[in-house]
């Protein structure tokens, strides 16, 4: 039996998943690659006790999560711009919102990015998110609260966006 066995499925059956997760966290379809490339590089070498012992899929988010916290290579940021990237096209509301959504995203920090990302994109719990992140619950729910603060004074737009949606319901 290969210490690998079972690696290549669990990369191609959880890949898209994964690869949304960093590109959410970077923002930056290049960047989102190497960030997973390099976490999906450390896991491999604990394949062998993940298969066995763990749950691999919430230990590779972790590993994914704390790379994006600290890693260097991020060097080439968003930059966000009150324009949409091309001028003169017809965008869509929704195209329009995430656009404003993502220059909002940028303008966090990355832990705040990352608690985003987890309780809402990945739909965490605070107790998953809090594990993911190697924290407590208290902490996440203090970074989530400010994250979204932040965000709905980055863009009001989309908290009213959000009330027009439960209002057609």
């Amino acid at each position: 039996m290969d210490r690998h066995d079972g690696f290549r499925e669990f990369v191609l059956a959880r890949q898209q998943a994964l690869m949304r997760t960093a590109y959410l966290l970077v923002g930056d379809a290049h960047l989102a690659e190497d960030l997973l490339q390099s976490v999906l590089t450390k896991v491999v070498g604990h394949w062998s006790k993940l298969s066995r012992d763990g749950n691999p899929e919430a230990y590779t988010r972790k590993a994914l999560v704390n790379q994006y916290i600290s890693w260097r290579r991020l060097s080439r940021p968003e930059l966000p711009s009150a324009d949409p990237p091309e001028q003169g096209a017809s965008h869509d509301e929704a195209t329009l919102d995430r656009i404003v959504l993502r220059q909002a995203l940028a303008k966090l920090t990355r832990k705040q990015r990352a608690v985003i990302v987890l309780r809402f994109w990945e739909d965490l719990t605070e107790a998953q998110t809090a594990d993911a992140l190697g924290c407590s619950i208290g902490n996440v729910k203090s970074q989530t609260h400010h994250a979204l603060a932040r965000l709905r004074a980055l863009a009001p737009e989309l908290a009213e966006l959000r009330v027009q949606e439960e209002v057609a319901r």
